[in-house]
């Protein structure tokens, strides 16, 4: 039995649960790494050496996965602390159309929104002037 057979397998017990996920954890990796083995031909099992690089290249994704979420938590603060520095200032817009005192600051996946004293938003990005 192959890993792809035994992840399918797992992948379709753990979505009939109540639990559901859409990651693979360090536990659910041991158990289908366990499973694998248990479900090896006897006459060809697999080397040891290729059951450690499954291991090490699940540590380098989730060493990476961690990065991932520090640096989200940074560009998060650093939203913050940007959005927190222009309330109560004028902005205007790259082009000079658009302008007013910042109200309140809403931060969303496209960055930081800034509504107006007179309603209208604005994207806080490359251009903008903050005075």
């Amino acid at each position: 039995m192959n890993v792809s057979s035994v992840a399918a397998s797992a992948i379709t017990q753990k979505a009939s649960g109540a639990e559901k996920t859409s990651t693979v954890s360090y536990d659910n990796f041991l158990r289908l790494l366990l499973t694998q083995m248990k479900n090896q031909d006897p006459t060809d099992p697999m080397k040891s050496t290729e059951y450690m690089a499954q291991l090490a290249t699940f540590s380098q994704v989730e060493q990476a996965v961690k990065s991932n979420e520090k640096l989200d938590a940074l560009l998060s603060s650093f939203a913050l602390s940007q959005a927190d520095s222009v309330i109560g200032r004028t902005v205007t817009s790259a082009d000079g159309t658009v302008s007013g005192q910042v109200t309140s600051v809403k931060i969303t996946s496209q960055g930081p929104w800034a509504t107006l004293s007179n309603g209208t938003e604005l994207l806080l990005g490359q251009g903008i002037v903050v005075s």
